[in-house]
């Protein structure tokens, strides 16, 4: 596999609160650094993992702000500037790229169920509105409608910055097909850690990953060693990890991954509102599985 344009393992961050659920910009800042530190090659912020949808515009520019300056051009940043109305997306879109950020994320609009056409008329003008490289965003699963291989492929062929699809879809045909269609340069990353390994088998270049927030190291050993052709030991590790994959969606993401980060000894407060603290029975099935991983 060629180098991929933003690393094999990237992170979509979760956004940490005070105890009064506003933004802890310092926190924020103290994360991205040890998100690199343990093998993070790029940030992705303020996507779902991030809570977006609580989040609202200014706030988000405000984080976006703390990571840039806390990463120092160590790594890039992709800033999720993504929502379900393309005259705020492109507005925001420009805003976002005024900071600094290396590119940008967008996520199939919500809500409104918009078809196959509409989907790529909002992207394309949200692509356009900016100079940084796109990652298209497709998660099916909070989003009602999938973003199908065709309308992905002719986005990544009519349109020179958009350059990754973020690929949320458990449909290994459908990455197939949008692996064996796209321009060259055109990445598909997994959207989700269970299925990292075997969307690299045929063809992805890595993951936004929610587990490299207590995980990291191991997380950059299974995608280096898919990479290398190693197929044994990425087997091996995906295997070990699998138990912690299945533990941090038990519930709503984020709201393992925070609890799982506290347990690691690095709170970043809790979720907002609609979202909850874990039971304490998820709580202790998640604490089992750090230990059992030797994480704790």
């Amino acid at each position: 596999m060629a180098e991929p344009r933003f690393g094999r393992l990237i992170t979509a961050m979760v956004t940490p609160f005070a105890p009064d659920l506003e933004l802890d910009l310092p926190r924020a800042a103290e994360l991205a650094d040890r998100l690199l530190s343990n093998g993070s090659q790029a940030l992705v912020v303020c996507g779902t993992t991030g809570e977006s949808p609580t989040v609202f515009y200014d706030q988000k520019l405000e984080l976006f702000r703390a990571v840039i300056d806390a990463v120092g051009g160590r790594a890039p940043v992709i800033a999720n500037a993504g929502d379900n109305c393309t005259a705020d997306s492109v507005e925001f879109a420009r805003k976002v790229e005024s900071l600094g950020v290396d590119a940008i994320m967008a996520v199939v609009p919500y809500y409104n169920k918009p078809p196959q056409e509409g989907l790529y008329r909002h992207f394309r003008a949200i692509a356009e509105a900016v100079n940084v490289p796109v990652i298209l965003y497709n998660i099916p699963g909070r989003c009602v409608v999938n973003m199908e291989p065709a309308t992905i492929l002719r986005l990544a062929h009519d349109v020179p910055n958009i350059v990754a699809v973020k690929q949320a879809n458990s449909d290994l045909a459908q990455t197939a097909a949008i692996v064996d269609g796209a321009p060259a340069g055109f990445e598909v990353l997994s959207g989700d850690d269970e299925m990292t390994l075997p969307m690299m088998g045929i063809g992805a270049t890595g993951v936004i990953s929610v587990a490299n927030h207590v995980a990291g190291p191991q997380m950059r050993q299974m995608v280096d060693a898919q990479a290398a052709g190693e197929h044994t030991t990425a087997l091996s590790l995906h295997l070990q990890l699998l138990p912690l994959f299945k533990a941090l969606f038990m519930t709503a993401n984020p709201i393992m991954v925070k609890d799982a980060l506290a347990q690691c000894g690095f709170p970043v407060g809790e979720c907002r509102l609609p979202l909850v603290p874990p039971t304490p029975e998820q709580s202790a099935e998640l604490r089992r599985v750090l230990a059992h991983l030797g994480l704790l």
